[in-house]
């Protein structure tokens, strides 16, 4: 039997979940918008795709990771934006397994230049992985609750904050 509370209770977990994952894509999209070659780079140190792809995939994917991050900050098209972050998740990570199965020595790039790491730095795959299944997590609680106060969202349906 759920309480009453309960019910009350999901909008403010969606909400913390929807500005956490802001969070991150700003984060990330801003730690690269700055230098595109090395968000180029990045791409291309996984060696998935020709250099010439990785350089469109690295020049667009730091306005995607901002354009994500503002319409979950603001609320709009939350479901929506949640599934294209799943989804882009869930690439990353087979991105980052990839490169760990190839024994390759990277710097994921998510949030940083990334690119091969430098004598003596360890990967870190694991721990991206896991944090990437986090945010991932994230975007699942949208998808699956996707009201949230504070949203344009809910004053489109004329939802009370």
């Amino acid at each position: 039997m759920e309480t009453t509370s309960r019910p009350a209770l999901w909008p403010w977990i969606s909400t913390l979940a929807r500005l956490g994952l802001a969070a991150v894509w700003l984060v990330a999209g801003a730690a690269k918008v700055g230098d595109l070659a090395a968000s180029a780079r990045a791409v291309a140190a996984y060696q998935l795709m020709s250099y010439d792809l990785a350089k469109v995939v690295g020049a667009v994917q730091p306005f995607l990771e901002i354009a994500l991050g503002l319409l979950l900050l603001i609320g709009l098209a939350t479901r929506l934006t949640a599934a294209i972050s799943a989804i882009l998740l869930v690439i990353f990570i087979a991105g980052i397994i990839s490169a760990w199965a190839k024994g390759l020595r990277i710097d994921c790039g998510c949030f940083s230049e990334g690119g091969v790491l430098g004598t003596g730095r360890d990967t870190a795959y694991g721990l991206d992985i896991l944090r990437d299944l986090g945010f991932l997590a994230l975007a699942g609680i949208l998808l699956w609750r996707p009201r949230t106060r504070f949203s344009i969202d809910g004053a489109l349906m004329g939802e009370s904050s």
